[in-house]
């Protein structure tokens, strides 16, 4: 069974940063496309970044230069570094996997299979 667990999450001023963690188990992600979504109440889930198996990396216009996607395949642990956090970025972040189309880049949340129960982020002004 697919599990995702996130961590990490917490509440940060504006300006400081938080780096969030996804642990899979019976996954091996390394051969799939991954990505973070974030979603506040009342709006749909939203991209914020993904990665596809050659490593390619994919981020929301907004959030390029300051949010990271990294993967650690050796403890199939998958990171989202978030730097320079603006109020705006206050949001539940998840972690989603087992897609495993051609389009992971621009794919959308319901495409993806798995999903971790997401952790709270919180961005003070």
């Amino acid at each position: 069974q697919v599990q995702l667990a996130e961590s990490g999450g917490g509440s940060v001023q504006s300006g400081g940063s938080l780096r969030l963690s996804c642990a899979a188990s019976g996954y091996t992600y390394s051969s799939k496309c991954m990505g973070w979504f974030r979603q506040v109440p009342g709006k749909e889930r939203e991209g914020v970044a993904t990665i596809d198996s050659d490593g390619n990396k994919n981020y929301a216009e907004s959030l390029k230069g300051r949010f990271t996607i990294s993967p650690d395949n050796a403890k199939n642990t998958l990171y989202l570094q978030m730097d320079s956090l603006k109020p705006e970025a206050t949001a539940m972040y998840y972690c989603a996997a087992g897609y495993s189309g051609s389009m992971c880049p621009t794919v959308e949340a319901g495409m993806f299979d798995y999903w971790g129960q997401g952790t709270q982020v919180t961005v003070s002004s």
